[in-house]
């Protein structure tokens, strides 16, 4: 048997069906400017252009879902067509808000999406408004226009009849063409805040006559993100599973969040390093129904609470929490620090992204508490880099998070660090070279050995120091001994060097570019020294002997020389093989077996060059460049 449909009985003793329930987002929804919440500026901008005549004739809303975008639309449509002198004005302005009046016409851009749409609505824009002053057109979802249509309404949104607007709203602005958007004033709707809409929440279910307490008009106004549609529709959701006063049990039931007290037993538990409390309070939070990506996500949000009562105050504006619960986040942020807070919030979104792929999810969910419980005793990076770790930080470091050890247990007595020496800045200064020091030298200036890291030795002062630490790095290095032999100190006073170029007898010398020699002084001094050059010791370019040129047709014909030249700009003087025994072998060999096949000059004594037919064994070139 069928059930009886609900009914009213009417005055007359008859009986009526019962009127259909239109939900709250419908029946509070804003009716003029003054009710909308959370887009005043725009609100404030298009009463200015009504009441100063500078009303465009295209506009163009933007903005995620529910945050106003058609209900502001209709309360602008109703603002241009009420007319006060009218006597239907209220009946007109109740029809454009219900979407029923024939001189406003709401188009779906989803449904009417084609040319043919297009080109009806560009038809009717050419009749006259039947009872107000503008036949308004307001285009929803319009991104969900095809291209020949966008292309078919240009030219009648930028000069389209004097009595015609349009109102276009969109969720995706970036679909929309351009050509389209240079046609409107564009307005971009923004989210509303969390206190605004928990605040207009409340005052729907003060209209409904139903108590709703703070924490959870706050917690429906956090699930909106920013939509006042959707937490009208939540709380509709609550309102209907409650039989009375709405409180955290109702929320816990209908959305599965738990209650703010076991988030915060967890974050005490681990602010206060008691493990074992964390983890039993985050098997609570399981066992009511949350998975672990949304208890991770859950925590993370009240981990910022900590942070923003740490940073910014228990007062401070950016703090949603509820009255109630505020005197117990006041007493955990005096317990912790930001950083603490910081390192916590990236910790469970990097868990919960983990989570999403693992095959052991509540394992890593546990690991994250301990974790966090236990965040003390692991070394931050700072710490690492300063080259100490979690346990060495000063009792006097501001910055240093104390967290009071279990309740009812001793705590961990403090041990000293060992003394750590401050990090050097990186720098790129020569590092002073370990110099033997003569005996009396060594009784008057060497350091004491002792039992930490030995000292650098000081930096050379006088000019026999550093003659000293030169011949010292000759002998180490032999690359450095090809400079150190080139070079010849003649005076040094620990910040400045005057230094001779040596004349080795080839007419070849050292290029005079003091960079390299400035090096190696720095490095034998130990601290950074400015170099002058004295170069009266060298001959002048007319007095250097010039070596004679190599004038052997094989070696000018090869390739490989011929293309050296070329590059270098150079004149060939020398040419050495690779092997020169093995050369000289087959030259040898060569003369003895076959007969000479040129009668070319042979190189000139100070040449020294060993001529082959194969071109690989030409293995290093001496060049004379010339400037």
């Amino acid at each position: 048997m069928a059930k009886k449909a609900a009914t009213n009985s009417s005055a007359d003793g008859g009986e009526q069906p019962a009127k259909p329930y239109t939900v709250l987002a419908r029946r509070y929804r804003s009716r003029d400017f003054s009710e909308v919440v959370g887009q005043e500026p725009i609100a404030r901008t298009l009463q200015n252009a009504i009441s100063g005549g500078r009303t465009a004739h295209a506009y163009l809303f933007c903005g995620t879902r529910g945050v106003g975008k058609t209900s502001m639309a209709r309360i602008f449509a109703r603002a241009l067509n009420r007319d006060s002198a009218l006597s239907q004005s209220d009946a007109i302005g109740d029809a454009i808000l219900r979407g029923e009046d024939l001189d406003v016409i709401e188009i779906d851009g989803a449904s009417n999406r084609g040319i043919d749409d297009a080109r009806d609505l560009i038809a009717g824009a050419g009749l006259a408004p039947t009872r107000g002053k503008y036949r308004i057109y307001i285009i929803d979802e319009v991104h969900m226009l095809t291209t020949p249509a966008f292309n078919a309404l240009l030219k009648t949104m930028e000069e389209p009849p004097a009595h015609v607007k349009f109102i276009l709203c969109t969720t995706e602005p970036h679909k929309v063409p351009q050509t389209i958007q240079s046609r409107c004033q564009r307005f971009d709707f923004r989210n509303i805040p969390t206190k605004q809409i928990a605040a207009h929440l409340g005052a729907v279910a003060k209209g409904e006559g139903i108590e709703v307490t703070e924490d959870v008009l706050l917690a429906v106004a956090r699930l909106a993100n920013g939509s006042m549609r959707d937490g009208l529709s939540l709380l509709d959701r609550l309102l209907a599973a409650a039989t009375g006063k709405v409180d955290s049990a109702v929320l816990e039931q209908v959305f599965g969040l738990p209650d703010d007290e076991i988030l915060l037993d967890i974050i005490d538990a681990c602010v206060c390093e008691r493990v074992a409390d964390a983890l039993t309070h985050g098997a609570r939070l399981l066992e009511r129904g949350s998975g672990v990506e949304q208890a991770l996500e859950l925590l993370a949000e009240r981990f910022r609470w900590i942070l923003v009562a740490s940073a910014a105050g228990i007062e401070s504006d950016l703090l949603e929490v509820a009255a109630s619960m505020r005197d117990r986040v006041a007493r955990i942020a005096s317990q912790t620090d930001a950083a603490f807070c910081a390192h916590a919030i990236a910790l469970c979104d990097a868990t919960a992204r983990n989570a999403r792929g693992s095959s052991a999810p509540r394992a890593l969910y546990d690991a994250c508490v301990a974790r966090l419980a236990l965040a003390a005793r692991f070394a931050s990076g700072a710490s690492l880099l300063a080259g100490a770790g979690a346990d060495s930080k000063k009792a006097g470091d501001p910055g240093a998070r104390v967290a009071p050890g279990p309740v009812g247990t001793t705590a961990r007595p403090a041990v000293a660090p060992a003394a750590q020496p401050a990090p050097k800045p990186v720098s790129f200064e020569p590092k002073p070279i370990a110099v033997p020091a003569t005996p009396a030298a060594s009784q008057a200036s060497a350091p004491q050995p002792s039992s930490a890291a030995a000292p650098a030795i000081a930096p050379a002062t006088t000019l026999a120091e550093i003659r000293a630490r030169l011949a010292d790095v000759a002998n180490k290095s032999p690359r450095d001994r090809a400079l150190v032999e080139q070079i010849e100190v003649l005076e040094f006073n620990g910040e400045s060097a005057r230094v001779a170029l040596v004349d080795d007898g080839s007419g070849r010398y050292l290029a005079t570019n003091p960079d390299p020699i400035r090096t190696l002084l720095s490095r034998a001094s130990g601290r950074p020294v400015r170099v002058a050059l004295d170069l009266s010791r060298l001959r002048s370019e007319a007095d250097k002997p010039r070596p004679a040129q190599i004038d052997d047709p094989a070696v000018r014909a090869d390739p490989l020389v011929r293309r050296a030249a070329e590059l270098f700009d150079a004149t060939i003087v020398s040419v050495q093989s690779r092997f020169r025994e093995e050369a000289a072998a087959d030259a040898s060999s060569a003369s003895s077996d076959e007969p000479a096949t040129t009668d070319a000059a042979a190189p000139s004594s100070e040449a020294d060059a060993v001529v082959h037919d194969e071109p690989a064994s030409f293995d290093t070139m001496d060049f004379d460049q010339y400037e």
